[in-house]
């Protein structure tokens, strides 16, 4: 049987890293959110490239900041946003598995291509679940690497499990985006759709959007044109991944994986998973653009990345 090790200490936090798996399910009942990676792509391909399975806990990196120093040898491997990462003040490529040995140091500092980096570790990170998960959600306090909810701060060490694995996997190019670059977030109509106008409908699938600074792990409010919808009021429902809700002012939120589970107000529909992910790396004021796709789209999109995983 495999024991869990000290693995990671923190010498310097950052201002956000938190430990997440795939995410925690079947608890919104509870009023209980999902947590999980923002961006399920860079997440995935991060434990990919570490030879785990789907679902081992990793590290969620964002804005930079963080240093950590190597307690045994291991094997890691970085996917996502380029945060500047070094291993030992050298740069380190990110999208690759590379061994690291016991006293180095690898520290991520300012975002030059998107904003959240994912650390896998061979054999993955340890923790103990919190009702069946050990994704991390701050605001509910459950989760992360002391089942508390807590971000990484200095002091802490990362239990990790881990095994043998071969380096210098390496991501397929275009696998390895440029979060830089303006992007079409495929978008599932939804219920309350034909509540908004004509005018407001044409806008919101053709005109351009901007990511706003007010943006965090619960979701992305974005601005461009001011949409109308005829509804005054609605009874609050179940909110999922994605959901694009359009408050009073008419400037739409996209509500990611730790947002409320109800909701009243009005929806355009859901972003897809992947559309999510997109949305996640995105920087305030990168230009993003809604396009409306049919669930058989949207379904055989997330099956052909999922089938990568298998």
């Amino acid at each position: 049987m495999t024991h869990s090790v000290n693995g990671l200490s923190v010498t310097r936090a950052g201002p956000l890293a938190l430990l997440q798996d795939a995410g925690r399910f079947g608890v919104r009942r509870l009023g209980v959110t999902q947590g999980g990676p923002l961006d399920l792509h860079g997440w995935a391909w991060a434990n990919h490239l570490a030879g785990n399975a789907w679902g081992t806990p990793a590290l969620e990196v964002t804005f930079g900041g963080l240093e950590l120093v190597a307690e045994c040898d291991l094997v890691l491997a970085v996917a996502g946003a380029d945060l500047s990462m070094t291993l030992d003040d050298e740069p380190l490529a990110g999208w690759q598995s590379l061994s690291v040995k016991v006293g180095q140091r690898i520290a991520f500092d300012a975002p030059v291509n998107g904003l959240r980096a994912y650390l896998a570790v061979a054999g993955g990170f340890s923790a103990e679940p919190v009702l069946g998960s050990v994704a991390c959600v701050a605001r509910e306090g459950l989760g992360g690497h002391d089942g508390q909810g807590h971000r990484l701060a200095k002091g802490d060490c990362l239990k990790v499990t881990p095994r043998k694995a071969s380096t210098g996997n390496e991501a397929p190019r275009e696998e390895q985006y440029d979060y830089c670059q303006s992007v079409d977030l495929a978008l599932l109509p939804g219920a309350q759709i034909g509540e908004f106008s004509g005018v407001s409908l044409f806008q919101a699938f053709n005109a351009p959007w901007h990511v706003d600074d007010r943006a965090d792990r619960m979701g992305v409010r974005l601005t461009g044109p001011r949409l109308h919808c005829r509804m005054n009021s609605m009874i609050s429902e179940g909110i999922g991944l994605g959901a694009v809700q359009v408050p009073p002012d008419g400037q739409p939120i996209a509500l990611l994986n730790d947002r409320q589970t109800i909701g009243g107000y009005p929806r355009l529909g859901a972003l897809t998973p992947l559309a999510c992910s997109r949305l996640a790396q995105c920087l305030p004021g990168q230009e993003v653009r809604l396009k409306a796709v049919s669930t058989e789209q949207a379904l055989a999109a997330y099956r052909g990345f999922r089938a990568g995983f298998a």
